[in-house]
């Protein structure tokens, strides 16, 4: 459907869309809301470990609705965040999901990973991963 006749963001709920096709059906789950939580969530923890640069420069690479998501309450003179370690990263995602607790969060992050990898050419991902302390690399599939 054109609503503005500007591809991009014509397109944005679309885009959107496939991405959480996409967690939901690495995850197994129907519910689109619990999906966009944990990508939300991920996102921003991603985001949140990365140095400035190398976050402006995955976001880069992300669709235009959600790159916005993933800025959404960004405050780059607080990142990298500190401590950096895997239990917080977990702990940053794990806390929004109090009422309905992930069954695996780590399985959780690893697959929203997982469509991150899929969305985002190599080369960043691999910088991406670079960035990150070893034992939060091994969260990427």
């Amino acid at each position: 459907m054109k609503i503005t006749g500007i591809t991009t963001l014509d397109n944005a709920p679309h885009d959107v869309n496939a991405w959480l096709k996409d967690v939901c059906a690495a995850l197994d789950w129907d519910e689109k809301g619990r999906a966009y939580l944990l990508l939300r969530m991920v996102l921003h923890a991603v985001r949140d470990w990365l140095t400035v640069d190398e976050a402006a420069q995955l976001a880069a690479q992300l669709p235009i609705l959600l790159r916005g998501i993933y800025y959404e309450g960004w405050d780059p003179s607080s990142t990298p965040v500190h401590p950096r370690a895997k239990a917080d990263f977990l702990a940053r995602v794990d806390h929004m999901f109090n009422k309905e607790p992930l069954d695996d969060t780590e399985a959780a992050i690893s697959a929203v990973l997982g469509v991150l990898q899929s969305h985002v050419s190599s080369g960043e991902i691999e910088q991406v991963k670079h960035a990150m302390r070893a034992n939060i690399r091994e969260l990427w599939p």
